[in-house]
């Protein structure tokens, strides 16, 4: 017997060696394999943790767009289900917290989806409902009382600012999807990558989890002043405002740009109308209801592509006269002319069979280089540009960067590469240089022109624009700086500085005294270009100008679309707009001895 027994016992010892060495091999060979199996049939948690999208602030640091804490009300039917006493104290305290989840809606959803475990009953809850639940359901008289609800966390995009900088800035759709502006031109940035937290339901109902945090997105630090952008928002409606009776149809566009001509930073970028970031589909403030419900749809979405479009960016027009100083410091630099010169003015100028006419149609008499810019004389201008001859005109129009884009750091930057004249067609046909002389017949947008007039007056250097100065990580370390680019050299310090001069004389006794600021010395040229087509009396004016005179510490540039030709428009507001941001931003203030330079 007992031999027996040591035979059973060894014979199971070795079922066991056996049974231990087969598992060892399925574990080695298949381990993987029946792991999946085993826990798939087990329940799991896999909750996504969505990042937050980085803000955008002003060069001060003030938030101009931000992403809020927002969260979905979410039911899990087969939970509450499954504890049916906790049914009616659930729906009392959801509903008392937040009443726009009617009990109805719940109890609809429990009996037609007793099974699903996600239920959206309301999305965009803000965090103070969110919590006053939360206390609610730690509350001693409601303890183990309410199950099933739960609340999913993202974020809402949110402006601070309303429609401050609305095309600049720019708006979210459909979550993280940046439309327009520094939104649109930055959304990888400003967007990261969402977390997950992820685990399984053991039998006791507890969670094993494991949580990866996610990334948020950078904080893009723009060069926008709030202060100085305000202010020529400001002044621009207020002038809109105030000028309804002048302009029957109001003004189709008013913009203006504040940037800095030593680096190419925007101060300020504005377009009239505009719209509000927090609502950018409403346009409720440019038509009554009863428009808009005569409104088609499809005109509906032609307004708002209007109201959202960058004027300063996606809009082209001819420059008219403030191109004027362009063609002056292109015979300078290349010494067709010394300044020295003389030119009679009639009223106007024939070419190639062409009547020409000048602004003052009976002549300004006899005007010196400096008196051509000071009474923004077409006729002296063609005379100018005869010494220039068409190459050498085409070759300059490219240097100051028209006919090319900026590559300033925004969408939807207009191309004007078809909408100058080609070298041959400056050769063949003389008025076409005549005219562009004078900045007729050839388009460019406003960025442009501010960022070729900068080197006009900054010694002769041509800056990339850029409204971005650099970024900051979610721990607010800079992970990336905008340096200031020089994409050419345009003309001579000497030149840069002898348009100086000519501008200045232009603001103290020539067409742009409207501009003048009591105490600061500004300099600028002034600009009416009449809009095609030509016998419908729609016009462009404009002001572009620079302070202070002895180092250029700002341009702006500023332009009215309206059916008058009153190039004082573009200087009432540009002088409001200055006798404010002067000295906010410090502005040196005028040296009598250089207001004098001239006079």
């Amino acid at each position: 017997m007992q031999s027996r027994l040591w035979l059973i016992f060894a014979g199971v010892c070795v079922l066991f060696v056996v049974l231990i060495v087969r598992l060892m091999y399925i574990e080695y060979s298949s381990g993987d394999k029946y792991e999946k199996i085993v826990l798939s049939q087990q329940g799991y948690s896999n909750e996504i943790i969505p990042f937050q999208r980085g803000d955008i602030v002003d060069r001060k640091g003030s938030v101009l767009a931000t992403s809020v804490d927002v969260y979905n009300v979410i039911l899990d039917c087969k939970v509450l289900n499954e504890t049916p006493e906790k049914i009616d104290t659930t729906i009392d305290a959801i509903t008392s917290v937040i009443p726009e989840i009617s009990e109805e809606q719940i109890r609809e959803a429990l009996k037609d989806r007793k099974d699903s475990q996600y239920e959206i009953l309301l999305k965009k809850v803000d965090n103070e409902r969110m919590e006053a639940f939360e206390s609610l359901k730690k509350d001693s008289a409601n303890k183990d009382k309410i199950s099933g609800i739960w609340f999913e966390k993202e974020y809402m995009r949110t402006y601070p600012y309303d429609s401050l900088a609305a095309a600049l800035i720019g708006y979210c759709s459909n979550g993280n999807n940046g439309a327009l502006g520094i939104e649109s031109q930055y959304n990888n940035q400003l967007n990261g990558a969402n977390g997950r937290k992820y685990g399984y339901f053991t039998d006791n109902k507890s969670i094993e989890n494991t949580v990866i945090p996610p990334e948020n997105g950078k904080t893009v630090v723009s060069t926008i002043d709030v202060n100085v952008q305000s202010i020529v928002e400001q002044e621009i409606l207020n002038w809109n405002e105030a000028h309804k009776g002048d302009t029957p149809d109001g003004s189709a566009n008013t913009a203006c740009i504040v940037m800095n001509p030593n680096n190419g930073e925007i101060l300020a970028m504005a377009s009239y109308p505009t719209f509000d970031l927090n609502n950018p589909r409403d346009l409720s403030a440019r038509f009554t209801p009863e428009q808009l419900a005569a409104l088609p749809e499809e005109a509906q979405v032609e307004e708002l592509s209007k109201l959202w479009k960058n004027f300063c960016v996606s809009n082209t027009y001819e420059p008219g006269s403030t191109f004027k100083p362009f063609t002056v410091a292109t015979a300078l630099e290349i010494g067709s002319i010394n300044g020295d010169e003389t030119y009679m003015c009639d009223g106007k100028e024939i070419v190639s069979e062409h009547e020409i006419h000048c602004v003052n149609r009976d002549g300004h008499g006899l005007l010196t280089v400096e008196g051509s810019l000071l009474e923004s004389c077409n006729d002296a201008l063609m005379q100018i540009v005869r010494t220039v001859g068409p190459d050498t005109f085409y070759e300059f129009q490219s240097d100051f960067g028209f006919g090319q884009k900026t590559t300033i750091d925004l969408p939807n930057e207009a191309s004007t590469k078809n909408l100058l004249y080609t070298r041959d067609e400056l050769r063949r046909i003389e008025s076409n240089l005549a005219t562009n002389s004078f900045g007729q017949n050839f388009n460019v947008t406003m960025i442009q022109l501010a960022s070729a007039y900068s080197s006009l007056i900054n010694g002769g250097y041509l800056y990339q624009p850029h409204v971005v100065g650099s970024m900051l990580d979610s721990h607010g370390n800079k992970v990336y700086t905008n340096n200031p680019v020089v994409l050419k050299k345009t003309v001579s310090s000497d030149v840069s500085e002898i348009l100086k001069k000519y501008m200045l004389h232009v603001v103290e006794v020539g067409t742009a005294t409207g501009v003048q600021v009591e105490g600061y010395n500004i300099g600028g040229k002034t600009g009416t270009a009449e809009k095609l087509p030509r016998e419908e009396g729609n016009y462009l004016v404009s002001f572009i100008g620079f302070a202070p005179y002895n180092h250029p510490e700002i341009v702006i540039y500023t332009v009215k679309v309206d059916d008058q030709a009153h190039s004082s428009y573009a200087q009432e507001i540009t002088q409001r707009v200055l006798e404010q941001i002067l000295p906010y931003l410090n502005i040196d203030r005028a040296d009598q001895d250089i207001v004098n330079l001239f006079i």
